[in-house]
């Protein structure tokens, strides 16, 4: 049986990331750590015990995001139909995007420099071309179609459809759909464009935004 101060911090830890995710998800990432202890009905200073900057609170979210995402990679890894299993991991990811606003706005904050986030995001990856080369494998994408291509691919889904997700929160499945097709459309000419190389995140001292290497 864990001590009761041992307890004690973790259900406090729990109840300020559901509390932060929460406020980020409501009102961005601008909400006060003020804010986010009156939620979690905690002092102020245990916010700050936990996690020492609003940064660190961030990339907690962010690795509880992508925990969910690598999850989902890996279950989907084991689907039979690998063109399905591609399109759910799509839909899944965008969901995420669509219903948190605060997943969006920290890439390419400080926090995604943390070590764990940045290995996750590298995992993530990894998976993702996985579910890409086994869906090309099986003639259900392109030949030519990469798993940057999806990582990106989720972004560029949730940009299209943003402005729309206050009244349709659900718009983003059209555009999603309008996308898969494209990634199957197997008797199309060859892309214009040679294929983005592997995301990389950028030095802690460049510029704040995901890069290809």
């Amino acid at each position: 049986m864990a001590e009761p101060g041992r307890a004690d911090g973790v259900r406090n830890r729990r109840l300020l990331l559901r509390a932060a995710t929460e406020a980020f998800a409501e009102c961005g990432v601008d909400v006060p750590m003020s804010e986010i202890a009156q939620r979690a009905g905690v002092a102020k200073g245990t916010v700050f015990r936990h996690f020492p900057t609003k940064d660190d609170l961030l990339a907690a979210i962010m690795m509880q995001l992508l925990d969910r995402l690598l999850g989902t990679a890996d279950r989907l890894l084991r689907a039979a139909d690998a063109g399905r299993a591609l399109r759910d991991f799509m839909a899944h990811g965008i969901g995420l995007l669509a219903a948190d606003r605060a997943f969006c706005e920290v890439i390419g904050r400080p926090s995604l420099q943390h070590a764990e986030v940045r290995e996750a995001i590298d995992r993530l990856c990894d998976s993702v071309e996985d579910l890409t080369a086994r869906a090309r494998h099986q003639g259900a994408v392109r030949g030519d179609i990469t798993g940057t291509d999806i990582v990106l691919l989720l972004g560029g889904i949730h940009q299209t459809a943003q402005p729309l997700l206050d009244r349709e929160p659900r718009a983003w499945q059209r555009f999603l759909e309008i996308a898969f097709d494209g990634l199957c459309a197997r008797d199309s000419a060859a892309l214009p464009y040679p294929p983005p190389a592997r995301l990389r995140m950028p030095d802690p001292s460049s510029a704040s935004h995901p890069v290809t290497a």
